[in-house]
């Protein structure tokens, strides 16, 4: 992300461009690096759900994609915009509606998909 996407990012969650040194806090800015565990652990729990539909469960592996989608949700809600790295796209309002849609859309298909018999 360059410095002008984090600039919007910044100020469509409202806080500062500068990692949040202005509001008084004088909180250290976060390492790249470890702004970027949050997106690792969605990643890797979706690819666990499509390792899992890859196996012919087609019932949990959504199931698991939409709690990765959750999760994502979750640490976009609760994690101060220091520390969701890859998971601010958009505005947040945007972004947790994007996420909560599609997990409820793939319960919804993990829901009523037919169990195919081996």
């Amino acid at each position: 992300m360059d410095d002008a996407e984090q600039t919007q990012v910044a100020r469509s969650d409202g806080g500062t461009p500068d990692g949040g040194a202005a509001e008084g806090g004088g909180r250290p800015k976060v390492p790249y690096w470890l702004s970027q565990v949050p997106y690792a652990l969605v990643l890797s729990a979706l690819a666990a759900g499509i390792v899992v539909v890859a196996a012919a469960y087609f019932k949990r592996g959504p199931a698991i994609i939409a709690a990765a989608l959750l999760l994502a949700a979750t640490f976009r809600l609760l994690l101060p915009k220091d520390w969701i790295g890859l998971l601010a796209v958009r505005r947040r309002w945007v972004d947790l509606l994007t996420l909560v849609a599609l997990a409820v859309l793939l319960i919804v298909l993990a829901w009523v998909a037919p169990q195919l018999s081996s």
